[in-house]
Formats: C-alpha cells, structure tokens, sequence
C-alpha cells in the first residue's frame, strides 16, 4: 500500500493546478485530503502490526513457560 501511496501523491504534484477549473480544484483538495487519511492509516496499521509481534510473542513465551 505505500508504494500506491507514494505513486499517487507523486501524481498528484505533478498537477498544474492554477490551470483546473474550480470544480477540478476541489477534487484535487479532496483527493489530496484522502491520501492523507490513507498515509495516516497505513501509519496506525504499522504501528498496530508492531503491537501485534509483541503481544504474540509474550503469548508464546507464556505458552512455552507455562505461567
């Protein structure tokens, strides 16, 4: 997902966008507003998977030493 993420938000600067409609202008802002909801939801889902390792190791460790 970050290699999409990246691409898109390369795409999107790329945009003239003094040469946009208005209509185009507040799709571009809308557009750039749900890639930074994305970037910041891939952060979480990273983050998340981190906490998950942790968790799933001290479960093991408990498993093997049976406290």
């Amino acid at each position: 997902m970050a290699d999409t993420i990246a691409e898109t938000v390369e795409l999107l600067y790329t945009i003239d966008q003094e040469s946009l409609t208005a209509d185009q202008q507040i799709a571009l802002g809308t557009a750039m507003a749900t890639l930074a909801q994305a970037e910041r939801l891939e952060q979480i889902n990273e983050r998340l998977r981190g906490i998950h390792q942790v968790l799933n190791s001290w479960a093991m460790k408990v498993t093997v030493d049976g406290r």
